[in-house]
């Protein structure tokens, strides 16, 4: 499969091509981990290829005040969380600031997890290879949160693979779990959707159908 290291078509070719360089994995205990939305699109191919289950794993960011895009963490379930202090403190919020956030958000993740599981149970991860997996990272942040959620459950080995993302937080994950693999490290980095020709919002009801598709 042929594509431009710097811009991937879609996300299903992202996943596929993330799929070649994990097929050594078939046949082994494997959970694929997609942090919903567009995560799942390319979870779903990696999940395929390995004939394994597919499961997201929600997290959600914490915005600087009155900069909410701005993220000066992420919260994970179960009141895991990872905060950058000194970035936190530069936009002026403390310690009140960031625990008032991390309790509306776990409500938030709560719900959102109920909603895209549609009645299913989470899956069971402990003593299995898990791949987590989004469709891409920038800072690392939602990614280093749902890290901490998923070591809190001891899995055999943890596999971040991610189509694209800066050098500087591949390194960061990297120290992190047992192994990264990225398809594309560019030095300039603005938004995961730059490396898309194609980067369509995915909906709820998209990460529903693609879920049930997976554990049929």
């Amino acid at each position: 499969m042929v594509y431009n290291e710097n811009v991937f078509q879609n996300r299903v070719q992202a996943g596929k091509l993330l799929s070649e360089k994990l097929k050594h994995l078939k046949g082994e205990d494997v959970v694929v981990l997609a942090i919903p939305r567009g995560g799942v699109v390319v979870g779903a191919e990696i999940a395929k290829s390995l004939s394994c289950p597919l499961d997201i794993i929600v997290t959600k960011k914490i915005g600087a005040p009155g900069n909410p895009e701005l993220a000066i963490g992420a919260v994970g379930r179960g009141g895991v969380r990872v905060i950058d202090w000194g970035l936190a403190r530069r936009t002026g919020a403390d310690e009140e600031y960031v625990n008032q956030k991390t309790k509306q958000l776990n409500n938030e993740i709560t719900m959102k997890e109920k909603r895209l599981r549609d009645e299913r149970k989470p899956l069971e991860i402990e003593g299995k290879i898990v791949i987590l997996t989004d469709d891409g990272i920038a800072t690392g942040a939602t990614a280093e949160a749902a890290i901490k959620v998923i070591q809190s459950q001891t899995p055999k080995k943890l596999i971040v693979a991610m189509p694209v993302a800066p050098p500087e937080s591949v390194k960061k994950l990297k120290s992190l779990v047992d192994e990264v693999i990225c398809l594309s490290t560019p030095a300039l980095f603005w938004a995961v959707g730059q490396f898309y020709q194609g980067f369509e919002q995915v909906g709820d009801e998209e990460v529903i159908r693609i879920l049930n598709s997976i554990s049929s």
